[in-house]
């Protein structure tokens, strides 16, 4: 993230330095639209695990339910919880499989279990210590994210519209 930050400001500052901000303004919305791409699959997911439900949100959709809602909860490749509308909402942002941690200097049945299932554990275990009630499953977008993409979207089209025009 740190990288993408790095990059769009030295693709602006160079447009500025080189073309002015006329021609910036041009520009800008191309990086910022690329910026917006790499923020949106590589920060905003994530799994945010309450006391009385959860908030998972993947990409542009949010998706809140309580814990008496879930009829499972798994681990494939990411964290899976099931249900009882008899669908499967998939965690982009959450723990996920990886490889078990193995030291050298222990006997090999002495190995660490990987942060993703202690993570599951810890997730089953406040599911099933829940008694709160909770409402429905709500379905939503991600609004803010969903306004900035409609302003460099249209920013986009008004530049391209200013460079053929002039």
């Amino acid at each position: 993230m740190i990288g993408a930050v790095l990059l769009a400001l030295f693709l602006l500052g160079d447009a500025i330095v080189r073309g002015g901000w006329a021609q910036t303004l041009l520009l800008a919305p191309w990086v910022l639209l690329g910026f917006w791409v790499v923020y949106e699959i590589s920060f905003v997911s994530s799994v945010r695990i309450r006391d009385d439900g959860v908030l998972v949100q993947n990409m542009l959709r949010r998706v809140s339910f309580g814990w008496d809602r879930v009829r499972d909860i798994d681990m494939r490749w990411q964290l899976e919880f099931t249900l009882d509308d008899d669908t499967t909402v998939t965690c982009y942002g959450g723990p996920a499989h990886s490889r078990p941690i193995r030291s050298k200097m222990r006997a090999e049945d002495d190995t660490k279990a990987p942060a993703g299932l202690r993570a599951l554990a810890d997730i089953r275990d406040q599911w099933q210590a829940s008694d709160a009630a909770s409402g429905p499953i709500r379905r939503t977008w991600d609004g803010p994210a969903l306004i900035v993409l409609a302003t460099i979207v249209i920013w986009a089209i008004a530049s391209i519209l200013i460079a053929s025009a002039g």
